[in-house]
């Protein structure tokens, strides 16, 4: 009996961690940008792209999609950059910024 209840107790409680990452996941993508891209057409774009967010304070981490002229910006908790800024930065870089999307499924429908 004893064991019966610590079992259901053990159970519970790791269905509700199961339950609850997915929403951190979700709560986790949601900090990020989406820019969609004319003019990247090498590896060496890609870098020179990683290399100027990269000096951004609240960029964590950015991605460089050349087959589909998409760069995703990852940022550290709590924090974003302006989507004026992220042309600006792109802009400078000498890419055209087709979008800034905050939502990655924006993108696709633009296409």
């Amino acid at each position: 009996d004893i064991f019966m209840k610590h079992f259901i107790f053990a159970l519970a409680i790791s269905l509700t961690l199961t339950l609850m990452q997915p929403s951190l996941s979700f709560a986790e993508s949601q900090n990020q940008s989406f820019v969609k891209v004319n003019g990247l057409v090498c590896d060496f774009c890609a870098r020179a792209l990683e290399k100027v967010f990269s000096k951004q304070a609240e960029v964590e981490d950015i991605d460089v999609d050349l087959d589909n002229r998409l760069i995703t910006i990852d940022y550290k908790q709590g924090q974003t950059l302006e989507k004026e800024t992220i042309r600006q930065l792109i802009t400078d870089s000498g890419y055209d910024v087709v979008g800034v999307y905050d939502d990655k499924a924006a993108v696709l429908s633009d296409e």
